[in-house]
């Protein structure tokens, strides 16, 4: 199926995870913030890009960001989450009933756009697959600061054979736009990760006899930028539920 063909199944309320959907196909992290807010937002993003990479920034009040596709932002994800002053609250299949005017919406990249290149090269992912997903993490490092945006760096984990992590390396560095190579491997305790408690209770945690833990940075360090700065309003993707785009973005398709 096509980024467009999912989009409309999303449409008409089909909600699933989006990983090893449309490979090769650029997935990404979508945040909505209110407009007083949004240059700051993106300063953020900037000074933080290997978590955060910027694909695009839509106007305020409109839900399109045409260079990444043809669809409404309202409804073509297939799920999103809601944030009051900051914390996490409900989710929803679409935002049309949630849209404001004063709405300036963000994409993301997210690494569910490299999987298909990793495996392809031969790399062995437990993570990858439909209804399957990486997990991600809170970390002890701090997010570079911007206007009222903070909070430490998300990570998403895969599980990787040992003699495949220097292939790994290689593969993922070439997607910049995807968070790029990993910024650390082995020990989780280094980077102040509890494998025992992943984000939303989402994905792998376990650990192999002759794997190693990766982690890449993560687009859900948005999600602890909004906490941060303790919006009054914002909504994002919910985790695992991207936006699809029509921009190819790998070697597989």
């Amino acid at each position: 199926m096509t980024p467009a063909e999912w989009r409309a199944r999303f449409r008409d309320g089909d909600v699933r995870q989006t990983a090893a959907l449309c490979p090769g196909y650029t997935q990404a992290n979508m945040a909505f913030i209110p407009d007083a807010f949004a240059d700051d937002f993106e300063a953020f993003l900037r000074a933080n890009s290997g978590a955060c990479p910027l694909l695009a920034r839509g106007e305020a009040g409109i839900p399109e960001l045409p260079e990444l596709g043809d669809f409404d932002l309202r409804s073509d994800l297939p799920l999103y989450r809601l944030f009051a002053n900051g914390a996490a609250g409900e989710r929803v299949p679409d935002i049309l009933d949630h849209w404001r005017n004063d709405l300036v919406a963000f994409a993301i990249g997210c690494s569910l756009t490299f999987e298909a290149d990793l495996v392809s090269a031969g790399v062995a992912l437990r993570c990858y697959g439909p209804g399957v997903s990486c997990s991600a993490f809170d970390t002890n490092i701090a997010n570079v600061s911007s206007g009222p945006f903070g909070g430490s760096l998300v990570v998403s984990m895969r599980a990787i054979q040992a003699d495949q992590v220097e292939q790994t390396f290689a593969v993922t560095r070439a997607h910049p736009d995807s968070h790029g190579a990993p910024v650390h491997a082995g020990d989780p305790c280094e980077i102040g990760v509890d494998l025992n408690k992943p984000i939303d209770g989402l994905g792998l945690r376990d650990i192999r006899e002759g794997e190693v833990p990766v982690f890449w940075a993560c687009g859900v360090t948005m999600e602890r930028a909004i906490t941060s700065a303790r919006l009054p309003f914002a909504i994002t993707h919910a985790p695992g539920h991207m936006l699809i785009t029509d921009r190819f973005g790998g070697l597989a398709r």
